[in-house]
């Protein structure tokens, strides 16, 4: 049972939840409630969280020495010992291999195929090299994630706004240097570079740097809310939701500068309950806007 636990834990299971951005084209493209849809992107899902779970081993097999250095990350499965380089190897070529088959068997569309080994390729590179560079690190992250809301387009038939691609990469890439201030700040506590690209940062570039972003983010989704497209597609009122967007901003800037505790957005979602509620009463009002939209007009109007 413990050694179950800890093949578990080498998968990440736990990231997967970044993996949820897949779903969010088809959420403001009014198909999320479509059947066949909805049956894809579950497919979709799972699919590449396997595959993102087989360069997560990946990364840790590259980064087992220098994790045996860090305060959290030598508890690791690999870094601790509690699983071996040939388990870990075995582990993920299976992954890997569930996800491939999963995406052939079940997903049929090339351009899927094809996103999804830009990813892989992208997450590859980054892991070997390209994360010991600062800004590209920071920059490759945000990309990631706006892959996946290719990909969810992609697999659900969904046209993708300008809109919701240039908000997912700043918001990704606020979590990404919020991140790396919390490298950098346990580099100053302990004298131990978590990564080689710490000399490339400092707290009062990535504060200003986080701050910019926050600016960005808030500023970016009024303007979504508020422009034409939007209003005449979805709901005049949807600006009404970006209450719950500053409210989400400003407390990860509080747990980001006030408490330290920014160096894994994932945990942070998943323990913080003032940003799960805030979180969900963004979709509940989002989603009570746009697919209650005569119910809110005759309302209101």
């Amino acid at each position: 049972m413990k050694k179950i636990k800890d093949y578990i834990s080498l998968l990440r299971i736990h990231q997967w939840v970044k993996n949820t951005f897949i779903f969010l084209p088809a959420f403001f493209g009014f198909q999320i409630t479509d059947a066949d849809v909805s049956r894809q992107l579950i497919f979709c899902f799972f699919a590449f969280s396997f595959l993102a779970s087989s360069i997560y081993i990946f990364n840790d097999m590259l980064d087992v020495e220098s994790d045996k250095l860090h305060k959290t990350k030598r508890n690791r499965p690999l870094a601790s010992g509690a699983v071996s380089k040939v388990e870990g190897i075995i582990l993920m070529i299976a992954v890997c291999t569930l996800s491939i088959l999963i995406f052939i068997f079940f997903i049929p569309k090339a351009s899927v195929w094809f996103f999804a080994g830009v990813y892989f390729v992208q997450n590859i590179l980054y892991t070997i090299i390209l994360k010991h560079i600062s800004l590209i690190d920071v920059v490759l992250i945000s990309l990631g994630f706006v892959l996946r809301i290719i990909i969810g387009g992609a697999a659900s038939g969904t046209i993708l706004s300008h809109w919701i691609i240039l908000m997912t990469f700043v918001l990704a890439l606020f979590l990404a240097l919020a991140k790396r201030r919390d490298d950098v700040s346990s580099y100053m506590q302990t004298g131990v570079k978590a990564r080689k690209n710490i000399q490339g940062y400092n707290l009062i570039f990535l504060d200003v740097s986080i701050t910019i972003m926050a600016t960005v983010v808030i500023i970016c989704y009024i303007m979504y809310c508020t422009s034409e497209e939007v209003v005449s597609r979805l709901h005049p009122f949807v600006y009404f939701t970006s209450l719950f967007v500053i409210l989400g901003v400003l407390r990860y800037l509080q747990l980001t500068f006030v408490w330290l505790i920014s160096g894994n957005p994932t945990m942070v979602l998943l323990k913080n309950r003032f940003l799960q509620v805030v979180l969900l009463l963004w979709i509940l009002s989002f989603a009570a806007l746009i697919y209650f939209k005569d119910f809110f007009s005759q309302l209101f109007l």
